[in-house]
């Protein structure tokens, strides 16, 4: 069993830059593969970007490609997300994921998310 708790999130204006973090509970933490995704107020969640365990492989929807990055210290359990040029519709709540069954879309953890808001 695995804990995710994601922060970071908040306000920002459109094109402004946003650091997501999400923490891990777990010594196995180091062996999952990690996700990312949002949700938009009334839209399905959609995947947004993933890293293998060992950051030898990323993967990033074609929505946020060249503008978010993903990334992970396994040495702190964390895995983050780098948001750049942020847009209005990049707004939503936002999850991290673990373990993945199907990677890079299929996770068994969940976390509780976090805010993100564009203004424009």
């Amino acid at each position: 069993q695995v804990q995710l708790v994601e922060s970071g999130g908040g306000l920002v204006q459109a094109g402004g830059s946003l650091r997501l973090s999400c923490a891990a509970s777990g010594r196995t933490f180091s062996s999952y593969d990690m996700g990312w995704f949002r949700q938009a107020p009334g839209k399905e969640r959609e995947f947004v970007a993933a890293i293998r365990w060992n950051s030898i492989s990323t993967y990033v929807a074609d929505s946020v490609k060249g503008r978010f990055t993903i990334s992970r210290d396994n040495a702190k359990n964390m895995v983050y997300l780098q948001m750049n040029s942020l847009k209005p519709d990049d707004t939503g709540v936002y999850y991290c994921a673990g373990d993945s069954s199907n990677w890079p879309k299929e996770y068994r953890y969940w976390g509780q998310g976090t805010q993100v808001t564009v203004s424009s």
